[in-house]
């Protein structure tokens, strides 16, 4: 399969497109780069447990499958920030460069979220364990499993037609909203897996440096003063950097680096 011409599936409704690629993976009839859009997605997954609403037929709902085991499976935050900026290299193309990556894969746009990407791993455990979990711990006085990073289901979700939107999105924008016109959600969706996998293969070829200093460099907020949430205190802090591994440093009374579901954004309402 090429990369010029991928294979895109379009279904008419379905629960999420992540479960049925993960189905379409467990049932040995999925290949590296096929992906799935959903015209109507009724139980979109988004990060940390969230659902991701999107109205039927006017969003982009899209789940690549790929097959990324020359990355360590402790590194996955490479493929993370790969696909982010696959994502970043489709929107901005409509939306210009006021388009952003914020920590560590939603698309901004200005102030506000246009979408969001949801990465489900599975990794091979001995060479034959197939699970989700990539930190599992070894048995007592035994070798440490030989992991194998097999699959990745990149569900990515984009609005696209979208213009009124459930009062408890604090956030929200769509590509129709920021050009006034309509589109063509699937043809799109044709365009934003071809970037994905463009940013796959330069990660594939390339190694992952010309992908960290890109990220970088489209990063939300960078070297700005942001207020977080841990636990029950609200701070703020300006965002520094990223670390290679995925980590959000801030500085504050000293710099501190931030695993992806240790702190929240506080979110201004606009």
């Amino acid at each position: 399969m090429s990369s010029t011409n991928p294979v895109l599936i379009f279904l008419q409704s379905v629960d999420s497109t992540n479960n049925y690629a993960m189905a379409q993976v467990h049932a040995g009839l999925a290949t590296h780069g096929m992906a799935w859009f959903a015209n109507h997605q009724y139980a979109g997954k988004g990060q940390r447990g969230k659902q991701w609403n999107s109205e039927p037929g006017e969003n982009i709902a899209l789940s690549i499958v790929l097959q990324p085991n020359f990355i360590e499976p402790s590194n996955q935050f490479q493929l993370s920030a790969a696909v982010a900026l696959g994502a970043f290299d489709f929107f901005s193309k409509y939306a210009g460069d006021e388009t952003k990556i914020k920590w560590p894969n939603d698309i901004y746009w200005r102030d506000r979220k246009a979408g969001g990407i949801l990465i489900e791993n599975k990794i091979i455990v001995d060479g034959s364990q197939l699970t989700d979990d990539s930190n599992q711990s070894s048995t007592t006085n035994s070798k440490p499993p030989t992991k194998n990073y097999k699959w990745a289901i990149c569900g990515i979700g984009i609005n696209i037609n979208q213009t009124s939107f459930p009062d408890f999105l604090p956030n929200p924008v769509s590509l129709k909203q920021i050009t006034g016109k309509d589109w063509d959600a699937f043809q799109l969706a044709g365009e934003l897996h071809k970037c994905v996998l463009s940013r796959f293969e330069q990660l594939r070829t390339d190694g992952f440096q010309s992908i960290f200093q890109e990220y970088l460099l489209r990063l939300y907020k960078l070297n700005q003063s942001q207020k977080f949430k841990k636990e029950n205190r609200v701070f703020e802090a300006v965002i520094k950097t990223i670390t290679p591994t995925g980590q959000l440093v801030l500085q504050h009374a000293t710099e501190e680096a931030y695993d992806f579901g240790e702190i929240e954004w506080v979110t201004i309402r606009n």
